[in-house]
C-alpha cells in the first residue's frame, strides 16, 4: 500500500497516511484536528543506487564512484 502526503486545509498539519485499495470509501481525514478538508501534497522518497548500502553511505573508498549519489 502506498504511503500519501497530505496537508490540513484547516490546521496546517502535513501527515502522511497509508492508503489501501479502499481509500476512495473511506473517509481520510487530519491526524491533528480529524478535518476532512485536507488535500494530497507532494512527498519525497529516496532511491539507493544498486550495490550501495544507503544506511552507511557509499561503499566507494575513493569518493570517485561514478554510480554513487554522494560521489558525482
Amino acid at each position: 500500500m502506498p504511503v500519501y502526503t497530505y496537508v490540513c486545509n484547516d490546521c496546517g498539519e502535513k501527515f502522511d497516511l497509508l492508503v489501501g485499495v479502499t481509500s476512495k470509501k473511506a473517509k481520510l481525514k487530519c491526524k491533528n484536528c480529524n478535518s476532512t478538508n485536507i488535500k494530497k501534497a507532494f512527498g519525497s522518497f529516496s532511491v539507493g543506487a544498486p550495490g550501495h548500502n544507503s544506511s552507511s553511505g557509499p561503499s566507494c573508498s575513493t569518493g570517485t564512484c561514478p554510480t554513487c549519489p554522494t560521489c558525482f
